[in-house]
């Protein structure tokens, strides 16, 4: 499999984290994946993708275009067909609310089709990238496509988000919701309104999935494992406090996690396999 990403230019790159593209036969057809700071685009260009809730009341869905997904606050699974050829954009948290004229939060722990969202333009928004003839022009392709709905006056309060989710990014969950507050000059309330009306979550919420996505890039299966150590380093009260999120976040324990990636390796150069956990 082959993974592609760049960080977009300016003025998108202060909404997405970056614009991808993965083709190939996946080591790992079935991912499992945790929370994570971003929301998604996903042009499926290949065979269907079908995603599973972990909420086993929520029926899967099988798309053959193109989706979107918001921040979700619990793991879902993605099932690749035997060859995949995705292009995809990595939002910031905050970041969907700059292209999608609906407000983030009715996108949190969903996916939504993408003509749902885009209407008739999604179409040729998808046949534009799928005619790219290489893997640059494709990028280039899907950049376009972001200039093009990008909004010329920010929703009321993103600005607010923005600068404060940052700080958060910034320190990986690491600040004090009280110090976002006196630093914005505004109230935990609103603070708290903001963040759910274009995240859909508060800023501890936030915080914990930074500091979770911490926590699991910074494990390296190969060796030995201080997990005392990643948990103090991550920002975690103690290994329980840290192995209590980990079991909420991904289902395992992190020593089965662990056990589960020294069976799966991590496919090397291939950056979605630090947060997604291959399933059996």
């Amino acid at each position: 499999m082959e993974y592609i990403g760049r960080v977009p230019a300016p003025p998108l790159d202060r909404f997405v984290d970056d614009v991808y593209c993965m083709a190939g036969v996946p080591r790992h057809r079935r991912l499992s994946v945790p929370p994570m700071p971003s929301a998604h685009l996903f042009v499926n260009l290949a065979g269907p993708v079908r995603v599973r809730d972990s909420d086993a009341g929520v029926p899967s869905a099988v798309f053959t275009d193109g989706w979107f997904m918001g921040v979700w606050t619990r793991r879902y699974v993605i099932e690749f067909s035997s060859a995949v050829l995705v292009a995809g954009v990595h939002f910031k948290p905050w970041g969907m609310a700059g292209f999608v004229g609906l407000s983030s939060a009715d996108f949190r722990d969903r996916w939504v089709p993408a003509d749902a969202v885009w209407g008739r333009t999604w179409d040729r928004a998808r046949d534009r990238i799928a005619e790219a003839a290489t893997t640059t022009d494709m990028l280039d392709t899907l950049e376009d496509e972001l200039r093009r709905r990008l909004v010329s006056v920010p929703p009321r309060g993103l600005e607010l988000v923005q600068h404060t989710a940052g700080r958060l990014a910034a320190t990986w969950g690491g600040i004090p919701v009280s110090a976002l507050t006196d630093g914005a000059g505004v109230s935990g309330n609103h603070l708290a309104a903001q963040f759910k009306s274009h995240l859909g979550v508060t800023p501890k919420h936030v915080a914990r999935i930074y500091r979770f996505a911490r926590l699991i890039l910074s494990v390296e299966g190969r060796g030995p494992v201080d997990w005392a150590a990643l948990a103090h380093a991550s920002g975690y009260y103690d290994q329980a406090h840290m192995s209590r999120e980990f079991k909420d976040f991904t289902g395992y324990s992190p020593t089965d996690y662990l056990a589960l990636r020294r069976r799966f390796p991590a496919e090397e150069g291939f950056p979605p396999d630090k947060g997604p956990i291959p399933t059996e």
